[in-house]
């Protein structure tokens, strides 16, 4: 059961099927007005600034993909968990390339096969989710599994 959630109207949120919901976002633009995250996963080339709520860092070049693979998916099993009792948000510095890849993966995490998880978060969140074919690869080569 999900104590602290996001409002799922709200811009960015993506309602997976289990009903878990993540905050997507731009870090280039202002933390939205409302709750703030219990926890962030935050998904750049260099480390970013503190906040005021838990958060962690996963190394990942703009246009790229994860620096370290088997750290990208614990982090990502990570946020997909505390998505259960937590407002979690993802974001990367334009909220599309980076960040939609990883909501694609939580997608994964949560049931949507790995071949239809890009177009679910597009169709659900973002429309301009995931960048690259190789953003799209490291999505269908996602383990799936909790």
């Amino acid at each position: 059961m999900v104590s602290a959630t996001w409002d799922p109207a709200a811009p960015g949120v993506l309602r997976l099927p289990s009903g878990r919901l993540v905050r997507g976002r731009a870090l280039l633009r202002p933390v939205p007005a409302g709750p703030e995250p219990g926890f962030g996963l935050y998904l750049l080339g260099r480390e970013p600034p503190a906040v005021g709520w838990e958060a962690r860092w996963l190394r990942w070049p703009d246009f790229g993909l994860p620096s370290d693979p088997a750290t990208a998916q614990d982090a990502l099993r990570e946020a997909w968990t505390r998505a259960g009792a937590e407002r979690v948000e993802i974001a990367c510095a334009g909220g599309h390339g980076r960040t939609g890849t990883a909501l694609a993966c939580l997608a994964v995490l949560d049931g949507v096969p790995s071949c239809a998880a890009v177009r679910y978060v597009r169709a659900h969140c973002a429309a301009r989710a995931v960048e690259t074919p190789g953003q799209r690869r490291f999505v269908a080569r996602f383990p799936a599994g909790q």
